[in-house]
């Protein structure tokens, strides 16, 4: 391998490590809110609205609840396969993106173009989310684990993250790691077509409209805070999807709740309205719009750290 070879292959990992650190880096500051959308989500799961015995009545009253039931450390259960998650999805999504921007393969005569910013973000978002997805599902049949008072959704007794993956190996096989693959993937090319392309041209127009140009982290500050909002909007119905689905695991057909994708938002309608869809939207948002911002901020910053560094 000549030399000029050896810079790409180790510029492109680093661009995945980058991505890695920046998604690791942001979910420490916002599991609390994936907790409690968690719960929110599994909360009168096929119960119509007029049914449903509310143990969390918002944001605020479900970090209290949590707090009071199961300790204030509860807040960040599932950290580790959260952050584990978070890399591992992140490295291949912003290292994906990054390498298409890099290339110039989201651009056309210069410029950002929409269309093939979508292609790419949620070409990466796809692969992402096949490589997540078991650290994904064990985070969060951990998140959702509480004491019986304030438990929703079905319940899974695990001592760590560890034991988490061996109990569903044993139990279910390697398609337990599996579970809502295909809503997740669908989940992260949209989130990742509107968060990246929204990243991408926000940056791109506040420079041409002469805002922060002398400030690379107000920059990026301002274009996820942007991103954030249209991600949250977009994604909330495949997350709550999502959410079922890794609770529901793989089992036997007779114990699912839900056959995929489809199946799940049909019963979810049926039951719970176009409401149950959009359940847990307020912590997503809180959740969402740090975790976009922190994790672009913190891509964009190492990434012009390595460019630096290099030249």
């Amino acid at each position: 391998m000549n030399l000029f070879n050896l810079l790409i292959c180790s510029k492109f990992k680093m661009d995945f490590i980058i991505g890695g650190l920046a998604g690791a880096g942001a979910t420490i500051f916002t599991n609390p809110m994936d907790v409690v959308k968690t719960r929110l989500q599994l909360q009168g799961e096929l119960i119509s609205r007029k049914e449903q015995a509310t143990r969390y009545r918002g944001i605020f009253h479900a970090c209290y609840v949590i707090a009071k039931a199961d300790g204030v450390l509860a807040l960040q259960k599932g950290l580790t396969p959260a952050m584990l998650f978070g890399f591992c999805m992140n490295s291949v999504r912003l290292g994906s993106y990054h390498i298409a921007e890099v290339q110039g393969w989201t651009k056309t005569d210069g410029a950002t173009s929409i269309q093939k910013a979508v292609f790419w973000s949620s070409a990466s978002g796809l692969f992402s989310g096949v490589a997540a997805n078991p650290t994904s599902v064990v985070k969060t049949r951990m998140q959702s684990a509480a004491h019986p008072s304030v438990a929703v959704g079905r319940q899974y007794q695990y001592k760590g993250m560890l034991d988490a993956f061996t109990k569903i190996y044993r139990t279910e096989g390697m398609r337990g790691f599996f579970a809502g693959v295909n809503a997740t993937c669908m989940r992260l090319a949209i989130g990742s077509a509107a968060q990246l392309t929204t990243f991408s041209a926000a940056k791109e127009t506040l420079l041409n409209n002469g805002i922060c140009k002398r400030s690379e982290l107000g920059l990026a500050f301002l274009a996820s805070a942007i991103s954030g909002v249209m991600v949250a909007v977009v994604i909330c119905p495949l997350d709550v999807v999502t959410v079922r689905l890794y609770n529901q695991g793989s089992g036997f057909q007779s114990e699912k709740l839900y056959t995929g994708v489809f199946d799940c938002i049909k019963k979810i309608l049926k039951t719970e309205g176009t409401y149950g869809l959009y359940k847990g939207i307020g912590p997503l948002y809180l959740r969402i719009a740090p975790h976009t911002t922190l994790s672009l901020v913190i891509w964009d910053m190492l990434n012009i750290v390595f460019e630096n560094k290099k030249s």
